[in-house]
């Protein structure tokens, strides 16, 4: 059965913290999941908030400290000492750890590191705080089994019992040399099959997939994609095994970078929360609408500059529309194809050129439908002279949106800019001005005799 929090038990809780009473607080906690907990936490002041985390178990309040939102988490942690902080750390993957570390001031952070029991995990953690997020190094975790390739299978098995302690999932035991150097990796199921007195070295399966700690964490993603795998090892440059990756947090990766370029897309500046301040959804959208609102008054200024073919034909104002919104959609819709296309890279790369030629063949196709029946619609409203200025505009703005939306993200990419801020409202303005500076050219043109 799913826990749903309503106001009336989020009351409850609150009455049981001002009223300290612990023992109903850990039975009512003890018949929750750790993300239930958190949804609860994340409703709660931080001091009451950490009056409820304290009263949990140390390796439940580790869990739920590590998967909970970086922003939130800091004004909890703003409550804890250093001291208090030491045991939850003490519980956590070597990874989340440090995730939650580099969120503190350097001086917490060296305490907390300090006042650790487990001392592999200290070391684990300063191993892990000198790579950056942005790599493979940086999102690892030193929890893993490895074994060496000179043991038997009853001696791994041994060794694996024992390392297991601290390993949260078991995927794969990999197998390295004396040195370290990762050689393979051999299933658990090999293992319980084999005999005990069999050599390791004659089991293990040499074809493994691994990255090395400078890998960009969105090609970890990729590679962990394209062969579908569970937890990818991590080497250094000697490729040695330093760590793990696991898929738990190559979907944290992919759900972040999805959020930030839907943000960038809709056309918002930064991220944003439902318990911000009207402020500061404000900043966040407002450099956008400045934008866009700069592009509609540019888009007014070319409007005014075709005063007289208005006066001539009062009904081309009634084709402005559509000849705005027709660029601004076909833009989108071209630059999200080429976005998806880029990210995806376990196919033949199409060079420029083929992507240009498909985009021009495809903007062909739906420029004349969509100008035959915007065309069309000129008999119906008496004006058949504008048949061939409507629909030879339409072609042309598709034509142009259609280059438009696959020439920028493409050089955006080129050039090593993330090609998601090409969408939204900047390539929707931008065609905007071009489209309608483009309808009255040929308005121009082909009403020159008018």
């Amino acid at each position: 059965m799913t826990f749903e929090l309503t106001q009336d038990y989020l009351d409850h809780i609150q009455q049981l913290i001002d009223t300290s009473d612990d023992t109903t607080l850990r039975a009512e906690m003890d018949e929750l999941y750790p993300a239930d907990i958190s949804g609860i936490l994340y409703e709660l002041e931080p001091e009451p908030a950490h009056y409820l985390l304290s009263l949990l178990d140390k390796s439940v309040g580790a869990e739920i400290l590590a998967n909970l939102d970086p922003t939130d988490r800091t004004s909890l942690l703003k409550t804890f000492t250093s001291e208090g902080l030491a045991p939850f750390i003490n519980q956590m993957d070597s990874d989340d750890a440090v995730d939650l570390l580099n969120e503190q001031p350097i001086q917490v952070r060296e305490e907390v590191i300090g006042l650790l029991e487990d001392r592999e995990q200290a070391r684990f953690i300063l191993d892990l705080l000198h790579y950056d997020d942005s790599v493979a190094g940086g999102l690892m975790q030193k929890e893993l089994i490895k074994i060496n390739v000179n043991l038997t299978v009853n001696a791994c098995i041994e060794e694996i019992r024992q390392q297991a302690e601290d390993v949260e999932n078991v995927y794969a035991v990999y197998v390295v040399d004396d040195i370290g150097k990762l050689l393979g990796l051999v299933s658990l199921k090999k293992i319980v099959l084999a005999r005990k007195n069999a050599k390791i070295a004659d089991i293990y399966d040499e074809d493994v997939v691994f990255v090395e700690t400078y890998r960009p964490v969105a090609e970890v993603a990729e590679v962990m994609r394209k062969y579908d795998l569970d937890a990818i090892p991590v080497v250094n440059i000697q490729q040695r095994l330093l760590g793990r990756i696991t898929i738990d947090d190559v979907v944290d990766v992919i759900t972040e970078q999805a959020e930030e370029d839907i943000q960038v897309i809709s056309g918002l500046s930064g991220e944003v929360e439902d318990d911000d301040n009207i402020w500061q959804r404000s900043k966040v959208q407002l450099p956008w609408l400045v934008a866009g609102a700069v592009g509609s008054l540019l888009a007014a200024t070319v409007i005014n500059g075709f005063q007289s073919e208005l006066g001539k034909v009062a009904a081309l104002a009634a084709f402005i529309p559509i000849i705005g919104s027709t660029g601004g959609n076909v833009g989108i819709q071209t630059s999200s194809l080429i976005l998806q296309s880029l990210t995806d890279t376990s196919g033949i790369s199409m060079t420029m050129a083929k992507r240009l030629l498909r985009t021009l063949l495809v903007a062909i196709i739906n420029g004349l439908v969509v100008g035959l029946i915007a065309g069309t619609y000129t008999f119906i409203i008496g004006e058949p002279r504008l048949f061939f200025v409507v629909a030879t505009s339409l072609l042309a703005v598709v034509l142009l949106a259609s280059f438009m939306g696959t020439i920028t993200p493409l050089l955006l990419n080129r050039i090593g800019i993330n090609p998601a801020v090409a969408s939204g409202p900047f390539i929707t303005t931008a065609n905007d001005l071009i489209g309608i500076g483009v309808y009255f050219l040929i308005a121009q043109w082909l009403l020159a005799e008018v």
